[in-house]
Parts: structure tokens; sequence; C-alpha cells
């Protein structure tokens, strides 16, 4: 089994892409819609890498990712942040992202991505 990627994004179609994609890479993928509690769910899924929209449900993607690189904790976890709206993104800041992707994705930029924020080397 590969490493675990937590994957959040609101859009079923999208998350299900996602998923697939990742697991046809050798990755164990986790979806999720949406939370409000980002750090009790890293405890309990233990990934090894965050992937997640921008503009979620409730709570945005950048929230998430400033909570997870600001505890402690999870701050050495890497965050890939993604949005269809990079402008939004560059007026705010990236949040602590390691990497930010803009969507739609291309595949294998996004697999590439993820493998340098885990450092494997392919």
């Amino acid at each position: 089994m590969g490493r675990n990627i937590l994957v959040i994004d609101d859009d079923e179609d999208t998350l299900v892409l996602l998923e697939e994609i990742l697991r046809y890479s050798d990755f164990d993928a986790k979806g999720i819609r949406e939370t409000n509690d980002i750090l009790k769910v890293i405890d309990e899924l233990k990934p090894d890498l965050v992937l997640t929209d921008y503009i979620l449900k409730g709570i945005n993607g950048g929230e998430l990712c400033h909570q997870v690189k600001t505890n402690p904790k999870t701050a050495h976890l890497p965050v890939v942040l993604m949005s269809a709206y990079p402008r939004v993104i560059e007026s705010l800041g990236n949040y602590g992202c390691d990497v930010f992707i803009t969507k739609p994705f291309d595949m294998n930029h996004l697999i590439t991505s993820i493998n340098d924020c885990l450092h494997i080397a392919v």
C-alpha cells in the first residue's frame, strides 16, 4: 500500500476523480466533502499529505491549510491547495501550503507535485 492522502473537495465528481487518480498512482486516498475539524480528521485518518480544494462549504481550504500548518502536531504535513480561481489565492496568500495547483489540473503535474512533497523518487 502507498502513502495515505486525505482529499477534501465538495464536488462529488472531482472527489471521485481525484481518489481514482491517486489510487491508480499507488496512493491510498480517502476523500471527504467537508470538515469543520481538520485536526480531528487528521488524527483519525493519519494522512501523509492533505490535498484540498480552496472553495468548500463552510470553512475554506485555505483556512484548513492554515490550521494544519500552524498546529505543532500537524505542521510537518504537506498540504496541496487547489482552486479554479488562482487570482483569489494570489490576492489572499497561499495559507502556508506546500504546493498550489490550478484547476483544471494536469494529472501528471498533480502526481509529480505530490511525489515531490512526499520526497518520493520516481
